[in-house]
């Protein structure tokens, strides 16, 4: 028992640290605690002298090498913020070196019960401004780790790759990287590479960023992280002068120094403008890059691997947004906001394609003197008049497209003035432009991507047809795959409403009509009113008529989302995602709505709607709700043959616990394939995960694709990347151009891969594991009176409400229960003590079996179901990061001292125990952390020190806050401000908060 308690201490889980995985898997899985790279998810690939598959980082003695290396640069970091500290404030730098040694002490002896009686007390013993002097250092400290570990990652991948001699290739050769997939599918005879060329030419992964409000470190601090990282990877280059090593040495203590001096914490809320600004952000300073670079490589790869190279316009992977258009409980993003952020969009898209478009000219001075142009650039430059480039042709048809993007530009910031409510528009201070490019007042604006792409392709075109290829295939090609990727739109958004409020809409529209109340009509009346109304042509009401009616203004503004969204260009607008979307008429409802401003398949103006299935009831439902639809001939003719489902993983766990959620979501998936199959129309699954396990993340994305069920990706796959794992995932170049790898590889190999088909007995067994946990669960959060109490005691949900990490609030319904609270504070609260409970409770009872065949049964599952096996190597590595004697403390605390709130606390670590030995029952092993966990020494050492520490803190912050009143005074001001520290401090030592 004590064994259970205390392992995970040991055990602490580091996303950025996994090494790329390898192809060579095998057959059967490895236990936990075992360092493997990777752990089979399909048969292993046939080998021959010729392959260089075998190549394993997790399991060669480098790794020793690769962890010393980290250690060092962990070590300089750690150094060069101490002398700061010491210097600044000696008194917290030796407060801070005694809590670190008492949790080194810890983190190396699990049952040192001293060690950790010492951190507590120090951290009760402490004052409210020496609290927040050390838990800045903390929270400082896991960050600087963090900019190492990135600058490791991808410092391993690129030793691994030199260490294959002759066989260094554009891409790595690693199992989760499109050049190692293509040598497993082709090692395998599962393809050939006719086979593989036409499937990664057509398939689309869409990333679409949200800004749901998990990230809780400032923009301006993050830029200082960041540029840490590029400096340690400057710091490796064996040619570096000492000089030049002086100046990067004394450069990342300038930035630590200037870190330690800045103010992290957000004191005023986001906006969704700034929400925006920041997925704009990734995209201008990584992903305008990064993109165009893998794309080169990718490119370049097919020509290794499979002979010939990609279509240039081939787009595998496109980028999407919420930010600005998700409504779903946020009043803040307004029909206005939704407007603005699009215009800023276009806004950054023009200044971005103008720069490059300025390098092009540059570049494009080849003369008609001594050069041939294809009759099709011939035709194109002779449209152009009032240009001075007479022999410089191309030059000229840039110049033309600079000065289309100049108007463009000026256009967009006159409207975002207009909607400030400006009267004279000042345009902004004059790009100039190279000599010889008359003025861009005469030209149009740029309105869709293909005014910029056949120009674009015609010079690349004409390039290639008379001899300048190399030309061709340098800054050109890579404009026309940013614009194949981002458009003109830069982020296409997606707009997201509850479908209550549609509902709404449409009862206020009937009864306006005077026809009766929608929201009282059965779900057959419905569908008999929309589909009426669809067929026909004529527009039901006026805005104006309605506001004269005095209608709730909640049903003005969902109406003026319609007529904004319908004023603007398609190519810049999404998906339509209805959330709590229950019923076929929720769908039919936004499709009518888009009818009467205009938006009709006939016109191409149409978005596509997204019922989004969230819960228990609504994923079990979902094959019905398709069904209905696929039944209405309109329907079928409207989405030509194509529909998005998008299925939610957070809050259907919220709903009914990890393993209901994710048996509901399997069978879901299956059942809607079938009937998709059974109409002729093609679905695409839009997964909306969070960062954390508790709402569906992974952190192994090849792993997490390749266990879907069967016949559910087909080469389509578009999913949510959030808060926290926008920065993780694309935070600089090398990472952003991993990860768009990881995904490329993924679902390539998705396609070809030999998928095990669940037996009936394994059915049956998830069946029951999902009733006993799905009811194990809600018992507890649902039916305990004493849970809501003790959940709001003995976490800071509470107090997470204060921070300003995000635009939206934490409920939909401010009056509500857990019921109303959303997934990312219930899983954010949980995560801050220590406990995660939202990812594992009912897990126990689903797993526990007393029958030893039901044993066998489960132990069969684990090795031989892929998409089982995952669901098991989860649990435990999020079971690695719980810690029963820091969330024990919490209770002690924070929680009142009744019998009620005593004994809940009691029965939670109890299931905590339990859970974790079921997860042991059913894999075979003795210890925790399995494929998912990689370098754990070096990881429990540095990390569990400083994490431990601040939940030490953060629990007496927390107890004097509570007990300090209403009443404003400077030392709750102070206490406040660290315990926001505290929570920053510990989502960075836990690599996910949300």
């Amino acid at each position: 028992m004590r064994f259970l308690r205390t392992l995970p201490v040991l055990l602490f889980f580091s996303s950025l640290l996994i090494l790329p995985s390898t192809c060579e898997s095998s057959s059967k899985p490895k236990p936990f605690g075992l360092t493997s790279t990777s752990v089979a998810t399909t048969s292993s690939p046939k080998k021959n002298d010729k392959e260089t598959i075998q190549s394993s980082i997790g399991e060669s003695n480098d790794i020793l090498e690769i962890d010393s290396d980290l250690m060092k640069d962990i070590e300089m970091l750690s150094n060069m913020l101490s002398e700061v500290v010491k210097r600044e404030n000696p008194h917290v730098h030796e407060l801070y070196n005694q809590l670190r040694k008492h949790g080194i002490d810890r983190a190396e002896d699990p049952d040192n019960i001293q060690a950790f009686e010492q951190m507590k007390k120090l951290a009760r013993d402490i004052s409210p401004t020496d609290a927040l002097g050390i838990l800045r250092v903390f929270s400082l400290a896991l960050n600087l780790v963090n900019a190492a570990e990135v600058h490791h990652r991808l410092r391993a991948l690129k030793r691994h790759e030199m260490n294959l001699d002759d066989h260094v290739g554009p891409l790595p050769m690693v199992e989760d990287s499109v050049r190692g997939t293509i040598e497993t599918i082709l090692g395998n005879e599962e393809g050939d590479q006719e086979d593989i060329y036409e499937f990664l030419s057509k398939q689309k992964v869409e990333i679409v960023l949200t800004a749901h409000p998990t990230e809780v470190n400032r923009k301006t601090i993050l830029r200082k992280y960041r540029k840490i990282t590029e400096t340690l990877s400057k710091l490796d280059r064996p040619d570096l002068h000492p000089y030049e090593r002086s100046e990067a040495i004394s450069s990342i203590q300038r930035d630590i120094a200037a870190t330690w001096g800045s103010d992290e914490i957000r004191r005023i809320k986001p906006t969704p403008h700034d929400e925006a600004a920041g997925g704009n952000a990734v995209i201008e300073t990584v992903l305008w890059e990064a993109v165009p670079s893998y794309l080169r490589k990718l490119d370049a790869q097919c020509m290794v691997s499979l002979g010939k190279r990609l279509p240039i316009d081939t787009v595998p992977v496109k980028f999407a947004s919420w930010i600005g258009g998700d409504r779903d409980g946020n009043p803040n993003v307004t029909p206005d906001v939704t407007r603005e952020v699009v215009l800023h969009q276009r806004l950054r898209a023009a200044k971005l394609f103008l720069v490059d478009m300025n390098r092009l000219y540059s570049e494009m001075a080849i003369s008609t003197l001594y050069a041939d142009l294809s009759e099709d650039m011939k035709a194109l430059a002779d449209s152009i008049e009032h240009s001075r480039d007479h022999y410089e042709r191309y030059r000229r048809v840039v110049g033309h497209l600079r000065n289309r993007l100049l108007k463009t530009i000026r256009e967009c910031e006159r409207e975002i003035f207009e909607i400030g409510g400006g009267s004279s528009y000042k345009p902004s201070v004059e790009i100039g432009r190279p000599m010889g490019v008359p003025s861009w007042e005469g030209v149009n604006v740029i309105q869709k991507k293909e005014d910029l792409m056949k120009p674009l392709r015609i010079m690349y075109d004409s390039l290639v047809q008379t001899g300048f290829e190399s030309v061709a295939d340098g800054h050109l090609l890579d404009m026309i795959r940013r614009l194949a990727v981002f458009g003109v739109s830069l982020l296409p958004l997606d707009i997201r409403e509850e479908s209550t409020r549609h509902t709404m809409a449409m009862d206020a529209i009937t009864q306006y009509l005077g026809i009766g109340s929608y929201e009282e009509w059965s779900e057959e009346e419905r569908l008999t009113f929309l589909q009426k109304e669809l067929s026909g042509k004529r527009p039901l009401f006026r805005i104006s008529d309605l506001e004269a009616q005095r209608v709730d203004p909640k049903v003005l503004i969902t109406l003026r989302v319609f007529e904004t969204i319908s004023q603007m260009d398609s190519e810049n607008l999404g998906a339509y995602v209805i959330s709590q979307a229950q019923t076929a008429s929720d769908v039919m409802a936004v499709m009518l709505l888009q009818q009467q401003f205009g938006m009709n398949p006939e016109n191409g103006k149409m978005m596509r709607v997204v019922p989004l299935f969230e819960t228990l009831n609504d994923l079990t439902n979902a094959p019905d709700v398709l069904t209905q639809l696929f039944e209405i001939e309109s329907y079928v003719n409207a989405v030509n043959g194509k529909q998005e489902v998008m299925v939610g993983y957070s809050d259907s766990a919220k709903d009914a616990g990890r393993l209901a959620a994710c048996w509901a979501q399997y069978t879901s998936q299956e059942a809607m394939v079938s009937i998709g199959k059974k109409y002729g129309i093609e679905l695409t699954f839009f997964h909306g995960k969070g960062g954390t396990v508790g709402r569906g993340g992974n952190p192994n994305t090849f792993r997490a694709i390749l266990s879907h069920p069967p016949n559910t990706v087909n080469g389509r796959f578009r999913v949510t990347e959030q808060g926290e794992m926008i920065r993780q995932n694309f935070g600089s170049p090398g990472i952003a151009e991993r990860t768009l790898d990881v995904y490329c590889s993924a679902v390539l190999r998705e396609a070809f891969v030999k998928h095990v088909e669940p037996k009936d007995s394994w059915r049956k067994q998830m069946k029951r594991i999902s009733d006993v946990s799905c009811a194990d669960y809600r018992k507890m959060v649902r039916e305990d009176p004493r849970f809501v109490p003790y959940f709001r005691q003995a976490t800071p949900e509470v107090e997470l409400g204060t921070l300003n990490i995000g635009s939206r609030p934490a409920k939909r319904n401010p009056k509500g229960g857990i019921e109303s609270l959303r997934a990312i504070p219930w899983t954010f609260a949980w995560g801050q003590s220590r406990l995660n409970l939202s990812a594992w409770l009912g897990v126990g009872a689903g797993l526990h079996v007393e029958d030893e065949g039901d044993k066998k049964e489960l132990r069969e599952m684990y090795e031989q179901w892929p998409w089982f096996r995952e669901i098991i190597d989860l649990l435990a590595m999020i079971l690695s990061k719980t810690d029963y004697s820091i969330s024990e403390n919490y209770d002690n605390l924070l929680v009142d001292k009744t019998d009620e709130l005593i004994a809940i606390g009691k029965e939670v670590r109890e299931k905590l125990v339990e859970t974790r030995q079921a997860i042991l029952d059913v894999s075979g092993s003795t210890e925790y952390g399995g494929p998912h966990v990689q370098l754990l020494r070096p990881s429990a050492k540095i990390r569990n020190p400083y994490v431990d520490s601040i939940n030490c803190v953060q629990a007496e912050l927390l107890k004097e806050l509570r007990n300090m009143g209403s009443e404003e005074c400077e030392i709750k001001k102070i206490r406040r401000d660290a315990l926001v520290v505290s929570i920053n401090g510990i989502s960075q030592g836990m690599k996910n908060s949300g």
